[in-house]
């Protein structure tokens, strides 16, 4: 018995010693051998990576760090958390990778297998192939303009009740933590838009909704999180071996039974609602041989997917507009000009109209993107062999295989001074009508690009606008002591984040 569990021990020793060995020469020389520039294992580049991981310096810091090693090449080499990766700096190079030659790159790398979180990869952006594009046709009615202008009277609804909120309760107002309250706000909105579920955060302030939102967004800090990541990325046969979720089990119960009873609900009592879950009964009871039918969980994973862009990704938007509008008060006396002027045509009443007409709003909320884009990077993964050209001058071209990662740094494109001068400068003039017409195509990617473009942006932007709108009307936004200026990023965070938290001070406006 007990030397059957020594060879065992040994036998699972040797495999480790192999992998090990097996990955330290494909990180050595798999980029080496192909000609190209390459992020060398090199003691400073091993100690930025494990600052990264400790919490000792911040995600934008580390991606500065790589983007700026080849300042002159179109694209270069890396082995990034076990997975061989080409890092595209050329605007032409990721026009070419996301739209032109799309066929080429037309999935993104998913980091966790559907089995093992079937709420994580089940969802639209982490589809592949064939379903991916059955699931994209089923989704994309769902964010018409039609259907924007239908969910814009529930959301402004949620806009309303947000903002009187505030209105009604100053003692909240002197210093607001926007983060926690903007959270709350897009809770409601998807609650409504999507779950068909009437939610006022505001006031039921431990509604489980809200409770299960922030259990959900919770792995993007921690270290313990920084290490599941890192088993996921590099080793998804342990993660399943192991059962490490993405998200807490009783999160995916409590999803998966209100989906499941509103879909039931809607059956039992002929309710029809043109919204996602309605799209996705649609797609579900369609007969057909070439798709494969549409179950539960597949229903739960989309409305899961937009419940969490925008219960989290949304809701920092709005934390960036307002922190921005804080500290420069010009700019906010412009947006305010803008807003009164259209609530006094729409007779105190903002449209979906006048909304889309109002743009120095989308001046103000463009460059917020610009400045604080949702994503570091976006991702694609090779299909079939593709050739990039020479990466500059000197080098040759060089065939990326399939399974091989590339990613477009879209962060530090929007603060390259190539291509935005005076990068960290807020400036909305960068995206007037004369000027946006100078950004360098493919330089700006807030949404990403292509096929895979972000499906809900329209939608993003709509309840950002809003709730920006209805503030600024009722409120001046100001710097307080707690706010941070210039924002300083935290070193525990996967998404943006300033230290301390995202401060302001609401001062009603006395009409």
């Amino acid at each position: 018995m007990v030397s059957t569990f020594v060879l065992l021990l040994t036998a699972l020793g040797v495999i480790g010693l192999l992998k090990i060995v097996s990955t330290l020469h494909r990180t050595y020389f798999y980029w080496r051998n192909k000609g190209i520039p390459y992020l060398p294992n090199s003691l400073s580049s091993l100690i930025v990576s494990w600052k990264l991981l400790l919490g000792k310096i911040s995600f934008p810091d580390y991606n500065q760090y790589v983007y700026n090693y080849f300042p002159n090449a179109k694209y270069f080499g890396a082995y990034n958390f076990g997975v061989t990766t080409v890092f595209i700096r050329d605007p032409e190079l990721i026009k070419d990778v996301l739209v032109k030659d799309f066929e080429h790159f037309p999935d993104h790398l998913t980091f966790l297998d559907e089995s093992v979180d079937p709420l994580i990869g089940k969802n639209v952006f982490a589809l592949r192939g064939d379903r991916w594009r059955e699931m994209r046709n089923t989704l994309s009615p769902s964010f018409t303009a039609s259907k924007m202008k239908f969910m814009f009277e529930l959301i402004s609804k949620c806009s309303h009740d947000f903002v009187n909120y505030l209105v009604d309760h100053p003692e909240l107002c002197y210093a607001i933590e926007t983060k926690e309250a903007f959270r709350r706000y897009t809770n409601d909105v998807i609650a409504t838009t999507a779950f068909g579920i009437s939610v006022n955060s505001m006031k039921d302030r431990d509604n489980e909704f809200y409770t299960r939102g922030i259990e959900a967004t919770s792995f993007t800090s921690g270290l313990l999180m920084t290490v599941k990541f890192m088993i996921w990325r590099t080793s998804p046969w342990l993660s399943k071996l192991m059962g490490i979720s993405f998200i807490p089990p009783g999160t995916s119960q409590f999803f998966k039974k209100v989906v499941g009873e509103t879909i039931k609900a809607r059956e039992d009592q002929d309710i029809v609602r043109p919204d996602m879950i309605h799209l996705l009964m649609q797609a579900r009871d369609k007969d057909s041989a070439s798709v494969p039918k549409m179950t539960l969980d597949d229903i739960v994973s989309q409305a899961f997917i937009f419940f969490f862009a925008g219960f989290d990704t949304s809701s920092t938007l709005m934390c960036f507009v307002a922190h921005e509008l804080a500290v420069n008060q010009e700019v906010q006396d412009r947006l305010r000009q803008e807003v009164l002027h259209h609530l006094a045509e729409g007779n105190g009443e903002i449209t979906y109209e006048a909304l889309s007409k109002m743009s120095y709003m989308d001046m103000v909320v463009s460059e917020t993107l610009r400045k604080y884009p949702p994503q570091f990077v976006t991702d694609r993964l090779c299909f079939k062999n593709y050739e990039l050209p020479p990466s500059q001058p000197g080098c040759k071209s060089v065939i990326v295989e399939p399974g091989n990662t590339l990613m477009i740094p879209v962060y530090s494109l929007h603060r390259d001074p190539k291509y935005f001068p005076n990068p960290d400068k807020f400036d909305p003039e960068r995206f007037s009508e004369e000027n946006k017409e100078k950004i360098v195509p493919y330089t700006y990617l807030p949404f990403g690009h292509g096929p895979r473009k972000c499906i809900g942006n329209r939608f993003a932007l709509m309840e950002t606008k809003i709730v920006i709108a209805h503030l600024v009307q009722k409120f001046i936004l100001k710097a307080i002591e707690k706010t941070m200026e210039p924002v300083i990023f935290s070193k525990k965070e996967f998404a943006l984040k300033p230290v301390g938290g995202f401060w302001i001070g609401l001062e009603k406006i006395e009409i």
